[in-house]
């Protein structure tokens, strides 16, 4: 991020607009979660405001890209900091520059990076195991990998910030040397550093998954989704802040490992104690989202628009253990499509006109079933979905040009690239045909074994 904008003012100022914009979408979100609290999330939402069709692509396109994406690339960086600690062997640079051709999207690079695949496909398949064995196991793992997650981040933000002894005010107004991008390069920069940003801040949604699972879910599921966020918000400023004032822009924008860097600025060593904190964070986001995903698979195999396996419970587990196997296949096979931006790049882009439908859901739903209970009302409507769907707009039409030009530019140099929105958006309507074969079975009645899961 700091080496599209180069500033710290306006590295901070991302990540507040992110927050912000999340925070909208968030309220937005909030209030369609509380009028139909059921498991199956946004998958349901859209069903209710959209039709069959519509839902359907949401829960593929979360099977495919956005959901399953995010597993891989968080398990992508726990890959990358194991690399990094442990100084493991990758390829030559002759098997690396293996690609494989796919017309009119680009290059997928499956060799590239090939030991940090390995430890990632290993992260992916032992959490899918773990959740396989029962939610209770898999949510005591999560409570566990949360805390030590949070515990480092506040311990950096304190040692840096209380007292100020190794961090310095002049790094927060001095920017780049090199870095200046001006006019319409000025909104594409930015448009890329909401990328990072947005990545970051994803999954705040993932709590509407399993809304029929939550106690009083119309009072817990709005808090759990506003409260929730502007923490984040506010421990990701201060972590920016305690970055920008460690390192100067420059070397921010040069570090592969910003987390590491200031912890060894620091303190001699701690690098190597924050790379092992970032692979307990990876873990656990990487389990929050196996947890949750497998749920809207689940409900729509039950809904039968997703193949029946998949609605099939573990008759001791008591868990969605063929939609909890699928996931982790489909994210191994995502890993080896190419890098870490090429996974975050597509699933944001594309999980972004997901939350663009759903902000609209509200005003759609407002008018067409006004009586609906709702226990929570977004404030400020229709200003705040509004405005949310309008960035959201944006935002996709800024990030495809910036796909485009730099995949002009990467092959330009003759390297192999790939246009991450146009990947991603492949993908979903890859489940098109799946959809009319699924619809064309529900005359047939369907029976799945297990009951609910646990």
């Amino acid at each position: 991020m700091a080496a599209q904008v180069g500033s710290p003012e306006l590295l901070l100022g991302v990540w507040l607009l992110a927050g912000i914009i999340t925070l909208f979408g968030a309220l937005t979100n909030a209030e369609i979660a509380s009028a139909i609290p059921e498991t199956g999330g946004q998958y349901i939402f859209f069903d209710r405001i959209y039709g069959r069709f519509v839902a359907f692509l949401y829960g593929w396109a979360a099977f495919v890209v956005f959901q399953t994406g995010s597993v891989a690339a968080v398990s992508y960086v726990f890959g990358e900091c194991a690399a990094q600690l442990f100084r493991l062997p990758e390829l030559p640079d002759s098997a690396i520059t293996f690609a494989v051709h796919l017309p009119l999207i680009g290059d997928l690079a499956p060799l590239r990076d090939l030991t940090v695949k390995s430890l990632a496909s290993a992260v992916i398949i032992g959490l899918t195991a773990i959740n396989y064995l029962g939610v209770k196991f898999g949510g005591l793992v999560q409570n566990v990998f949360t805390v030590a997650k949070v515990a480092a981040m506040l311990g950096l933000i304190v040692f840096v910030l209380v007292p100020p002894t190794v961090g310095s005010a002049a790094n927060l107004t001095t920017v780049s040397a090199t870095i200046h991008p001006a006019g319409w390069a000025w909104w594409a920069a930015i448009a890329a550093a909401l990328q990072g940003a947005f990545w970051a801040y994803d999954g705040w949604n993932t709590v509407t998954f399993i809304a029929g699972e939550v106690k009083q879910p119309q009072r817990n599921v709005p808090r759990g989704l506003i409260l929730g966020l502007c923490l984040v918000t506010t421990l990701y400023l201060l972590m920016n802040l305690v970055y920008a004032s460690v390192l100067p822009i420059d070397e921010l924008a040069k570090s592969k490992l910003v987390a590491a860097d200031v912890a060894e600025r620091c303190l001699p060593g701690g690098g190597r104690w924050i790379t092992a904190a970032v692979m307990l964070s990876t873990l656990g986001a990487a389990n929050a989202t196996l947890l949750a995903s497998a749920r809207v698979y689940f409900s729509m195999a039950r809904r039968q628009v997703f193949p029946g396996l998949l609605g099939r419970v573990h008759p001791r587990f008591r868990t969605p253990g063929a939609a909890l196997v699928a996931q982790g296949t489909w994210g191994v096979l995502l890993l080896f499509s190419g890098t870490f931006d090429t996974l975050t790049d597509t699933l944001i882009f594309v999980s972004w006109i997901f939350y663009a439908a759903g902000a609209w859901g509200v005003v759609v739903l407002r008018r067409r079933e006004p009586e609906l209970p709702r226990p929570y009302r977004v404030p400020g409507y229709p200003i705040v979905p509004v405005v949310f769907v309008l960035f959201a707009l944006t935002y996709l039409g800024l990030t495809l040009h910036n796909d485009i030009a730099s995949y002009r530019e990467t092959t330009a140099a003759g390297k192999p690239a790939l246009i991450n929105s146009a990947f991603g958006l492949a993908l979903v309507l890859a489940g098109t045909p799946i959809y009319f074969v699924c619809r064309a079975r529900r005359r047939t009645p369907a029976t799945h074994a297990g009951g609910g899961v646990s």
